[in-house]
């Protein structure tokens, strides 16, 4: 994670059976969209809708995952998500994931979240609310 990455959100999710593979831990399909869901549900608690009916939104051009630990069902997952500070259109994130009651990172990753005008598909400002996160030094 970049320095002077801000923490942002944080979530839990619970595992559930079908997040498993053959082997018997979280698929590794999985970790991305446990990481898209805690970044649809920080998007959506800044007061905007992901849809492709809204005028703009985010969009992700590239995103990444280190497998650290392997999760095994049961478990609650906990996802702290940071932000680096915003560009013109776009914003760096990056995801801690851990188990609930462990201290141990199991997962971390990364994707850059680009603001999209839905009707052209070309980049867009970001919307100030999002600029503003790192307006207010104490986070």
């Amino acid at each position: 994670m970049k320095e002077g990455a801000k923490l942002i959100y944080t979530t839990r999710m619970s595992v559930r059976w079908g997040d498993m593979d053959a082997y018997g831990h979280v698929n590794n399909t999985v970790y991305f969209r446990y990481f898209e869901q805690a970044r649809c549900e920080w998007i959506e608690q800044m007061g905007f809708r992901v849809s492709p009916e809204e005028p703009t939104g985010p969009v992700i051009i590239n995103a990444s995952c280190t497998f650290l630990s392997p999760v095994n069902y049961p478990a609650t997952v906990l996802i702290k998500m940071y932000a680096g500070e915003p560009g013109r259109t776009s914003v760096m994130t990056w995801y801690e994931l851990f188990v609930e009651g462990d201290e141990k990172l199991y997962a971390e990753g990364a994707a850059k979240t680009v603001w999209m005008d839905n009707r052209t598909g070309k980049s867009a400002p970001l919307p100030d609310a999002i600029r503003g996160l790192f307006d207010n030094a104490a986070g």
